[in-house]
């Protein structure tokens, strides 16, 4: 069934979502404001290793999807996560990739060596999040 006028502009802003988080280097800027209430630009630029230009497009184009916000503070600029629930998106994506790398024992112990995401489970259990796919 195609999506009809109602629908069609929902999907886009849902797709546009996930557009934002279509980063390797976004994801982890997220997870840094999600184990934070705010995090300046100069300890972002220190965690992610990220030249300041290349940090400042990430920021924007996660700005423009609505999942960060900013303040000036003096010469300092502050970001935290626009919704809080956010962390939670990110501990889920985690969880998800746990499950989904648990036929390659390589990556999987790697990916299990990647920060917790504050607010999520400190371990996942995959056994339990793996589910049959529906015939």
């Amino acid at each position: 069934m195609p999506l009809n006028h109602v629908q069609r502009p929902l999907y886009e802003v849902k797709a546009n979502l996930f557009k934002g988080l279509a980063h390797p280097y976004r994801i982890r800027i997220l997870e840094l404001l999600a184990g934070a209430a705010e995090v300046s630009v100069t300890d972002l630029q220190a965690e992610t290793g990220l030249e300041a230009s290349h940090l400042s497009q990430h920021l924007a184009v996660l700005r423009r999807h609505r999942l960060v916000e900013s303040e000036r503070r003096a010469s300092h600029v502050f970001y935290r996560l626009a919704d809080r629930r956010t962390a939670e998106l990110l501990s889920v994506a985690r969880s998800l990739l746990l499950s989904m790398l648990e036929d390659d024992g390589g990556r999987l112990a790697q990916a299990q060596t990647l920060p917790q995401i504050p607010g999520g489970p400190a371990t996942v259990d995959t056994a339990a999040t793996t589910r049959e796919p529906a015939s």
